[in-house]
């Protein structure tokens, strides 16, 4: 099978087990996606708290992370608030309400990292880490440069 073929299929392949592993979380919550994608980035990143950041960091369409984040405070999971310095920037902040998904999340990411590290040794899985970093950035560089010539 060709590399870029292996590689799509990979990509695509973690993006259906991840969803899996979240499965129960949306549907016991009654969560979307992209809900679920606002709590668990808004818990582990602090510091990054706009929808802002949501959309750069994640790579997702600002509108999609705008309904989420409104539809979350709607169901009382998360609060909004003007930074101090510029009321233009609004700041997201969890609830504790949000406490129990939390956990569910965190646990069905453990369990999504338990079955891709399967059969892997420890230098395995860090050389795997270093390549996903340095393939991330080629990613991000070549995003931002907007044009699609190899170099």
């Amino acid at each position: 099978m060709p590399q870029i073929t292996s590689l799509l299929l990979l990509n695509r392949g973690m993006e259906k087990l991840y969803g899996r592993h979240m499965d129960d979380i949306r549907r016991n919550y009654s969560l979307s996606r992209i809900e679920i994608t606002i709590i668990s980035f808004l818990h582990n990143n602090p510091g990054l708290d706009t929808a802002a950041d949501i959309a750069e960091l994640r790579m997702l369409s600002k509108g999609n992370v705008s309904q989420g984040v409104e539809s979350l405070i709607q169901k009382g999971y998360l609060e909004r608030f003007p930074d101090q310095l510029d009321r233009r920037r609004i700041h997201l902040s969890l609830t504790g309400k949000s406490s129990g998904i939390i956990l569910c999340i965190d646990g069905a990411k453990d369990r999504f990292r338990r079955q891709l590290a399967k059969g892997l040794t420890p230098q395995e899985l860090d050389q795997y880490e270093a390549l996903t970093e340095k393939i991330l950035k080629n990613v991000r560089d070549g995003l931002e440069s907007r044009y699609t010539d190899e170099q």
